[in-house]
């Protein structure tokens, strides 16, 4: 599967928007046929499943089924197959996959509640001041 990314070029650009979504199509089938060198390249076994990360990737791709412009859709695919390529080259490190593709939006998010202040003054001060 490498060497089929490495020879990858640049289609040119859909002239309708029927071409555009096959183009999309056949990117996210080139995406799912590449998930099991990605899984072991990057040693993803521990942290998500092949069909966990297929799901993250159709989430991506669904995430832009509204638009309708098709040089809109070629630039975007072209962004793709960009990061596709830097999966699969090993141009990124694990938690670069596992921050985007598997923890996602909602993993990072802050518990905003009330923290417990501490006893001290300077640590009031402080978590008064420097917490979001």
């Amino acid at each position: 599967m490498a060497h089929m990314m490495r020879n990858m070029r640049v289609p040119p650009n859909s002239a309708s928007l029927a071409e555009a979504k096959h183009k999309t199509l056949e990117f996210f089938r080139m995406c799912c046929r590449s998930i099991p060198e990605i899984m072991e390249i990057y040693n993803l076994y521990d942290v998500v499943s092949p069909s966990q990360l297929r799901s993250a990737v159709a989430a991506e791709v669904r995430k832009n089924s509204n638009l309708t412009n098709p040089k809109v859709i070629d630039m975007l695919l072209f962004k793709g197959m960009e990061e596709l390529k830097n999966c699969v080259d090993h141009s990124k490190q694990r938690h670069h996959l596992v921050g985007k593709y598997v923890v996602g939006n909602q993993g990072l998010v802050q518990d905003l509640g009330h923290k417990d202040q501490g006893s001290s003054n300077f640590l009031k001060n402080f978590y008064s001041g420097n917490y979001f």
